[in-house]
């Protein structure tokens, strides 16, 4: 999809230099992925009550394993 839009040089130029990007289509696609991923994590904090742990788990056993 062809679309125009208006970015600020010096985020641009921030982030090729950081992700050594070669174009700006590419750092935009990358950013782009990293976002959707950022955002379609599961909360960890809405699990809160809905996890049930065996009886006998001991999680500090584990640590020193």
């Amino acid at each position: 999809m062809r679309t125009n839009i208006v970015l600020d040089d010096s985020l641009v130029a921030k982030a090729l230099k950081v992700s050594r990007m070669r174009t700006k289509k590419d750092l935009v696609t990358i950013a782009l992925k990293e976002f959707i991923r950022n955002h379609s994590r599961l909360d960890i904090r809405k699990l809160k009550g809905k996890i049930s742990f065996h009886k006998g788990y001991d999680y500090k056993a584990l640590r020193e394993a």
